[in-house]
C-alpha cells in the first residue's frame, strides 16, 4: 500500500507500506499522470513541482509485484512570488538578508516565496506564520560567516507590563542566551519549507566549530522552532550547522518528510534533529550524517523542567537512514521533563558510535520519567555499541567531574534522581558490531526497572577495535564485550544470538531476575 505523508501547493511526499527497513521491497519507477518521473528503490519519495490546486494520478510500479495508484488534488495558494524580485542577488557573493526579509514580511498569509536556484548569502531571517518557503532544485540559503553581525536572542524577555517572562532562547536544557538561529520562528504556525534545495549553515567557514567556548552566546542552529504549531519541512537537506542543525522546541505537530541531514564526522556538537519537550513529531523517511547524535529528543534540563512541566510525546521516527554520528537515535541526556508514546521502527543505521541511547544521570530529577517507548525492526551495520543505557553521563553540566555523579555508592533518592523504567527491544539484527553489544548501566539506589530483548541478533566484527561504550567518568575501553547489564532489576532474553563476544555472552550484576529462552546463560 501507498500513502501520503503530505501534500502541499507545490510539493507531495508519499510512503510504501511494508515491512522493510528503509528501503523498497524492490526498485519502483514513478508515474504522475501516465508519465514517468523517476526511478527510487526507499519507502519513502518525494514529488516537486506541482502546480497549486491540481489533481494528479500518482503510480508506482514495480520492476515485478504489484502496482500502487492513488490520486490527490495539491493544496491552494493566495499567490506564489520569486525572491528575486525583493532584489536578492543568489551569486552567494552579495547579501540576501534583506531582500529575502523583506520577502517574508510582505507574503501574504497562504503565499509561497520561491527560491529559484542560486546561493542566497544570508544573515539569520525570522519567519511569520502561514506562509511557504520553497528551495527549488540547486537552490542554497547559506548562512553568513561574520558571527558579530548575528542577534543575540536573550533566554528569557521581562513583561515589563504584565511581569513574568517570555522563553525566547535554549540550548543543552537551559535557558540561555543565543545566536539568532539561520531560519527561526517564534510562537509561529503553519509554516511549511520545502523542496529540493538546501539550507547550509555554513559552520565550516566561520569560527562556529574552532572557537565557540569563547563565545558570549550558545551558537546557533540552522532552524529553531520555538513554540510553533503545524510545521513541516520536507525534502530539504539541512547541513553544515553552527551546532545543532534543527531545533524544535516547546512545539506541536512538527513534521519532517524526506529530509536530508549532513555535517562532518568531525565537527562539534551537530545533532541532525533535538525536538525538545515537543508534543507530536514525525521523522519519516530522512537521512542524517552527522558530527554528533542523529536524533536526540529531549525535555529539559531540570530547573526547565520544574518550571514548564512539558514532556516530549507522541514521536514517530520511521523508514529512516542515520550514518556516522555518536547515536542514531538518543533519549536526553536533557530528559528531566519525561519522554513518553515514541516509537523508533524501521530504521538502517550505520557506522554510528551508538545505536539505540539512552543517557541520563544524577540531578535530572524526579520527572524524567520514560514511558510508551517502542523499538522495533532496526538493522544497525558496523554501529560499535547498538544498544546503551547510561545513567552515569558526564557531559554538558558545570558539575560533570564530580563525586554526586561518578560515585558508585547508593546515594539517597531525592528528588534530583532519575527513574527509568521498561523497556523493550525487539526484531534487529546488528552486524559487525565492535566495542559491546549493549552497554546498560543503572544507578544503585535507582535501577533500570526491566529490559526486554525480543529476537535480537548482534554479530561482532573480526576486525573489532576497543572503544568506550558509554560516556562516563572513568570510564574503561573494551571490545567485543557481551550483553551487559548492571543495576536492572529484571532482566528478560527471548530468541537472542551474540557471536563473536569476547568472553560471556551475557554479563550481568546487580539485578533480581534474568529469565532467558532460547538463550543458554554462559556459567
Amino acid at each position: 500500500m501507498m500513502k501520503i505523508l503530505y501534500c502541499g501547493s507545490s510539493s507531495a511526499c508519499f510512503e510504501l507500506e511494508n515491512a522493510e527497513i528503509y528501503y523498497a521491497p524492490g526498485p519502483y519507477s514513478v508515474f504522475v499522470d501516465g508519465r514517468e518521473a523517476f526511478s527510487g528503490n526507499t519507502n519513502v519519495f518525494s514529488l516537486f513541482g506541482l502546480k497549486p490546486d491540481t489533481e494528479y494520478g500518482v503510480q508506482v510500479r514495480f520492476a515485478s509485484g504489484p502496482v500502487e495508484t492513488l490520486r490527490l488534488r495539491t493544496g491552494a495558494e493566495t499567490c506564489c512570488v520569486n525572491v528575486r524580485d525583493f532584489g536578492a542577488a543568489g551569486d552567494g557573493v552579495h547579501d540576501d538578508t534583506g531582500a529575502i526579509q523583506a520577502a517574508v514580511n510582505f507574503l501574504p498569509a497562504g503565499g509561497r516565496l520561491l527560491f529559484p536556484a542560486g546561493t542566497y548569502l544570508s544573515l539569520p531571517l525570522s519567519l511569520r506564520s502561514r506562509i511557504t518557503l520553497e528551495f527549488c532544485e540547486g537552490a542554497v540559503l547559506l548562512g553568513s560567516t561574520e558571527r558579530t553581525r548575528y542577534p543575540i536572542i536573550p533566554g528569557t524577555a521581562p513583561d515589563p507590563a504584565a511581569g513574568g517572562e517570555t522563553l525566547m532562547a535554549v540550548f543543552e536544557g537551559c535557558e540561555a542566551a543565543s545566536y539568532q538561529s539561520l531560519l527561526s520562528a517564534a510562537y509561529a504556525e503553519d509554516i511549511a519549507i520545502v523542496g529540493p534545495g538546501a539550507i547550509d549553515g555554513n559552520g565550516q567557514n566561520g569560527d562556529w566549530w574552532t572557537d565557540f567556548e569563547t563565545f558570549p552566546a550558545a551558537r546557533p542552529r540552522v532552524v529553531f522552532l520555538n513554540h510553533c504549531r503545524n510545521v513541516t519541512l520536507h525534502g530539504v537537506t539541512v547541513k553544515n550547522g553552527p551546532a545543532w542543525h534543527i531545533h524544535p522546541l516547546f512545539s506541536e505537530n512538527v513534521s519532517f518528510f524526506d529530509c536530508r541531514v549532513t555535517a562532518p564526522k568531525v565537527s562539534p556538537n551537530t545533532d541532525g534533529m533535538d525536538p525538545e519537550s515537543c508534543n507530536g513529531v514525525n521523522v519519516i523517511g530522512c537521512r542524517f550524517s552527522v558530527g554528533d547524535d542523529c536524533v536526540a529528543i529531549k525535555a529539559g534540563k531540570i530547573d526547565m523542567a520544574r518550571k514548564y512541566r512539558t514532556p516530549a510525546d507522541r514521536h514517530t521516527i520511521r523508514n529512516c537512514l542515520m550514518e556516522f554520528g555518536h547515536g542514531a537515535v538518543t533519549l536526553g541526556s536533557e530528559l528531566a521533563a519525561g519522554i513518553r508514546d515514541l516509537c523508533v521502527t524501521q530504521c538502517l543505521f550505520r557506522e554510528t558510535d551508538r545505536g539505540l541511547r539512552i543517557k541520563t544521570r544524577r540531578g535530572r530529577g524526579k520527572d524524567s520519567v520514560i514511558t510508551g517507548v517502542l523499538f522495533e525492526k532496526i538493522r544497525m551495520e558496523r554501529v560499535l555499541t547498538p544498544i546503551v543505557i547510561n545513567m552515569w553521563y558526564n557531559c554538558c553540566d558545570p558539575d560533570r567531574y564530580s563525586e554526586y555523579v561518578w560515585s558508585r555508592k547508593k546515594l539517597p533518592v531525592d528528588d534530583r534522581t532519575p527513574h527509568l523504567g521498561t523497556f523493550a527491544f525487539r526484531d534487529m539484527e546488528c552486524t559487525d558490531a565492535e566495542v559491546a553489544a549493549c552497554y546498560i548501566d543503572g544507578l544503585p539506589e535507582s535501577p533500570i526497572g526491566e529490559i526486554s530483548f525480543e529476537n535480537i541478533r548482534i554479530s561482532f566484527a573480526k576486525d573489532a577495535k576497543p572503544g568506550i561504550p558509554a560516556m562516563k567518568n572513568f570510564a574503561a575501553e573494551c571490545c567485543r564485550l557481551g550483553l551487559y547489564l548492571d543495576n536492572v532489576k529484571r532482566i528478560r532474553l527471548s530468541g537472542v544470538t551474540v557471536d563473536g563476544a569476547a568472553g560471556k555472552r551475557l554479563i550481568a550484576d546487580h539485578y533480581e531476575a534474568v529469565e532467558a529462552e532460547g538463550f543458554e546463560v554462559d556459567p
